[in-house]
């Protein structure tokens, strides 16, 4: 919640600062608008938004595949997280919406900018289906009980007729890999695999047989952190283009910033209400 009052201050300073920002890029479309426009008036400076699941090992060889082209028109994106609960942060802030935007903001905004980057395409329109059931639940504080959702299931349809799905569990220790990613193209399939950092992919045409395991890796990650080494990469990523002095724009702009808050507060609207949401009334004019 306080990603918009810091970054309109320094677009504004006089002197040129580039930004690497962490996810969310704000907690609501609004502000993520109002940044983009500052933004554009300084050219000078380049924003870079910390959506950094794109660079995990498993994840970047997968973004690979698809984008060769192997797995044919993508029209299938499934992303399933089962992981831990939310950790303790400073003041508890991550236990409130009004603070966090909400669970499929501040947490999915990442998978969310992974099923556009799969897709190649924008989202019309999202349902989902979540709720707050096993964690915080006996937590106070200042005399508040957590709101934020610690499960669901969010459908995300795009403008080229695929689809996206994400199943969401934060009581799931107990499972091998933290994130499980299916792309299905109309000619194959491939799947990432989180921490295990293994990538699968094959053909219809050459059936289980044919399908390939392989071990993703990046020599230049040397600890793994939280993140499995995205971090590192991102700031790889964020350094190369400030080098390049306005060759090229940030690998993950404003725009993926702004979509990729959208789509989870569209899904935040459609578990508050019980319907579809639109893309067009969540982004307005």
């Amino acid at each position: 919640m306080t990603h918009y009052e810091i970054l309109m201050d320094i677009i504004s300073h006089h002197q040129p600062h580039h930004i690497l920002v962490e996810k969310p890029l704000c907690t609501t479309v609004q502000h993520c608008k109002k940044v983009i426009e500052a933004a554009k008036q300084r050219p000078d400076i380049i924003v870079q938004v910390g959506l950094e699941y794109r660079y995990m090992p498993p994840v970047a060889k997968l973004i690979d595949i698809v984008k060769s082209g192997a797995l044919g028109q993508v029209r299938m994106v499934a992303i399933r997280e089962h992981r831990f609960p939310f950790l303790v942060k400073v003041n508890n802030w991550n236990r409130f919406n009004c603070n966090s935007g909400g669970t499929l903001v501040e947490k999915c905004c990442h998978f969310f900018d992974l099923m556009r980057l799969f897709a190649a395409a924008n989202p019309v329109r999202v349902m989902a289906s979540g709720a707050i059931d096993v964690n915080h639940k006996d937590e106070k504080y200042d005399g508040k009980v957590p709101d934020i959702i610690d499960n669901a299931y969010v459908i995300v349809e795009f403008d080229n007729g695929s689809r996206g799905m994400l199943d969401l569990c934060m009581f799931a220790e107990g499972s091998r890999n933290e994130q499980e990613i299916s792309v299905v193209g109309d000619t194959g399939k491939g799947e990432a695999f989180v921490p295990e950092s293994i990538v699968r992919f094959g053909k219809r045409t050459e059936g289980r047989d044919g399908v390939v395991t392989i071990m993703a890796e990046d020599e230049r990650i040397k600890y793994q952190g939280l993140h499995h080494g995205s971090s590192y990469l991102e700031h790889l990523n964020f350094l190369s283009a400030i080098r390049a002095q306005g060759a090229c724009g940030p690998s993950v702009n404003l725009s993926d910033g702004l979509l990729s808050v959208a789509i989870g507060v569209a899904g935040q609207l459609s578990i508050e209400q019980g319907r579809f949401v639109t893309m067009e009334e969540v982004l307005g004019s």
